[in-house]
């Protein structure tokens, strides 16, 4: 009889990407494996995981708010029937464990085969757990960090340090044709990726000095659906949201302006790519984005920026890199010192592993 996975997880691309890495990895050990995503039904991991070649069902769900919301209540109906179609989808499939990737539309299905005592396997990718980990980590077996720190926060011996998952499409990115593509000439690159959704902060910042940094360097910039205001200097390429090209521009930039989510530190540190981080701050967030940062800080792989963060500091922390070839390097090799093993890799055969167990 085939091994039936069900992975769950949504709500931005970082929660998506690892968990396609995973099952990529697991498909490569047990071609014959039957898996299934579970996700939102307003998602945008639907397409991307439909793409990716991975069935596909959404539920409803609900957003776990740590502040005041009328949306709070209305959504617990939400989560009800995310709760309800989870059990169904789950009754069906039968499958032998569900592997979650985190974010609030991940709660449901998890609940649901605890309730229906299907082993649950968890990642978690930040520092510190976030709130849909915590209320996932009742019904999961283990619990998979990026860092040894977590082990810390994470108690019944459930804790299994694995680092982040890396898509393939990262360690075969090709340089060079980014490059092309970009027609950048023999210009320097700097890339800024503001998330799979934009950054509202980093547009601003890049708005005010891309018209100077354009004079000297090709820009490619992931903004999310925030318009340039003004002339579009040549050398500035504006997207939306780049999907297969991005691996490329990574591989080919020079440095790399982003936030602080773990999904993209890591993929930055598996190029070895010195980086700028402007992590979201805790009036915006739970402080995880901090607490990542601060890792790549320490490390010497990247420069942090935080709070109100002026044009003039960007830029300044900009020129103090690319000026410097020997600090880039430094930058550089620290970054890849991050990532250690295939943490793809090590997830799919642990799990794997626990499934031929019960067998």
């Amino acid at each position: 009889m085939n091994i039936k996975i069900i992975f769950t997880g949504g709500g931005t691309a970082g929660h998506v990407y690892p968990g396609l890495s995973v099952a990529e990895k697991i498909k490569q050990l047990e071609p014959e494996v039957e898996l299934l995503w579970i996700g939102s039904n307003k998602g945008m991991e639907g397409e991307i995981v439909r793409e990716a070649g991975i069935d596909f069902k959404g539920v409803p769900s609900g957003k776990l708010r740590r502040y005041f919301s009328f949306k709070n209540f209305t959504d617990l109906f939400r989560i009800a029937g995310g709760l309800f179609k989870s059990c169904s989808i789950i009754r069906k499939f039968k499958p032998d464990l569900i592997f979650s990737k985190g974010g609030f539309v991940s709660v449901t299905p998890v609940a649901a085969a605890g309730i229906m005592k299907i082993p649950v396997f968890s990642h978690e990718s930040d520092v510190t757990p976030g709130l849909a980990t915590r209320i996932n980590s009742r019904f999961s077996k283990k619990i998979f960090v990026s860092y040894e720190k977590t082990c810390d926060y994470i108690s019944g011996g459930k804790a299994v340090l694995s680092g982040n998952p890396v898509r393939t499409a990262i360690f075969e990115a090709d340089s060079q044709k980014g490059r092309e593509i970009i027609k950048a000439g023999d210009k320097k690159i700097i890339m800024i990726i503001g998330g799979s959704l934009g950054a509202l902060q980093v547009n601003k910042l890049i708005e005010s000095i891309v018209g100077s940094l354009s004079e000297k360097y090709c820009i490619i910039h992931q903004s999310g659906k925030h318009q340039f205001a003004g002339e579009i200097p040549e050398n500035y390429k504006r997207f939306e949201y780049i999907k297969e090209e991005l691996p490329h521009f990574m591989a080919a930039a020079d440095l790399i302006i982003s936030r602080a989510g773990a999904s993209a530190l890591w993929e930055i540190a598996a190029l070895g790519k010195p980086s700028i981080l402007i992590p979201l701050g805790t009036g915006a967030s739970r402080g995880d984005q901090q607490k990542n940062a601060d890792i790549f800080k320490d490390a010497g792989a990247s420069t942090v920026l935080e709070g109100n963060v002026t044009p003039q500091q960007l830029n300044k922390a900009i020129e103090d890199i690319m000026n410097n070839e020997e600090k880039k390097k430094q930058m550089s090799d620290a970054a890849v010192k991050l990532v250690n093993g295939n943490p793809a890799e090590f997830i799919a055969e642990y799990i794997l592993g626990e499934v031929k167990k019960c067998r």
